[in-house]
């Protein structure tokens, strides 16, 4: 998912969207720990959507309290 994509969205579509990207993270993880993930990389692309989102909410938090 690109940053402008994630910045198009509204807070609250923000943090159902991270909440759904940690439930994609833990089946993700589950699936490495029992050896049925298919591709390992795919933790990695859920790691950095995470972190893109929490970047995005963190912004829009520092430009509410100026």
């Amino acid at each position: 998912m690109k940053i402008s994509e994630i910045r198009d969205l509204s807070t609250s579509e923000l943090k159902e969207k991270l909440y759904s990207l940690k439930e994609q993270l833990f089946e993700l993880r589950r699936k490495k720990a029992v050896g049925s993930l298919e591709r390992g990389e795919d933790v990695i692309v859920v790691r950095k959507d995470i972190a893109r989102v929490n970047l995005v909410l963190r912004e829009r938090e520092l430009s509410e309290t100026k």
